[in-house]
């Protein structure tokens, strides 16, 4: 590491010193914005979905065996109103396919299976809303047709009667969270001992 500083301090002199004219100055910019307003979280039930025990025989052997959908209700409090948006992070990333969330991995490298996020009748200040989605962290936005939360992108909500194709400022939101849950192919597991369903994300308030 000191030989490539000091091969980088060399360089630079020896630079500066043949041009008069380059500049000897740089910029940093540091921004952000401190937001008076506060939102919390929170799921019913703990945060829970529990399939109970499953029969290894009960599961398809060449397709996925779906999982009864479970339905919570995500409420989101905040001081006053205030632009946010959420996002997903899935706990058991290696354990996923594309757009989902994991449930775990049996010895180390087969995927148990994954589920999907679905928002679901969201209302915000008495307003009934629409689930919107970005993909680019928020600089764009459109309607999300089936309102899956993916990890890969934000979800935000939109005025419905008015037509606002962008998140609108909320203070009280509650919507249906429901989650949608699928075993992998049978004949793709080693199923000779048991196995936890073993699903873990985190869901977080972004401010906008």
């Amino acid at each position: 590491m000191k030989l490539t500083l000091n091969a980088l301090a060399t360089a630079l002199l020896i630079s500066t010193s043949a041009s008069a004219l380059a500049a000897s100055t740089v910029d940093l910019t540091v921004k952000g914005i401190i937001t008076p307003n506060a939102c919390t979280p929170s799921l019913s039930g703990a945060g829970m979905v529990d399939y109970g025990k499953i029969s290894a025989k009960d599961l398809n052997l060449t397709t996925v065996t779906p999982l009864p959908t479970a339905t919570l209700q995500l409420s989101i409090s905040c001081e006053g109103s205030t632009l946010f948006a959420l996002k997903g992070s899935d706990n058991r990333a290696g354990s996923n396919t594309s757009g989902s969330y994991g449930l775990g991995l049996i010895n180390g490298t087969q995927k148990l299976g994954s589920y999907d996020v679905v928002l679901m009748n969201a209302v915000a200040d008495s307003v009934a809303v629409t689930v919107l989605e970005s993909m680019d962290n928020g600089t764009t936005w459109f309607e999300s047709g089936d309102a899956v939360l993916t990890p890969s992108s934000l979800g935000a909500f939109g005025n419905q009667s008015a037509g606002i194709w962008s998140p609108v400022p909320i203070q009280q939101m509650t919507t249906d969270m429901l989650v949608y849950g699928r075993i992998a192919r049978a004949d793709s597991l080693d199923l000779s001992d048991e196995h936890p369903i073993d699903g873990s994300a985190t869901f977080e308030v972004k401010y906008l």
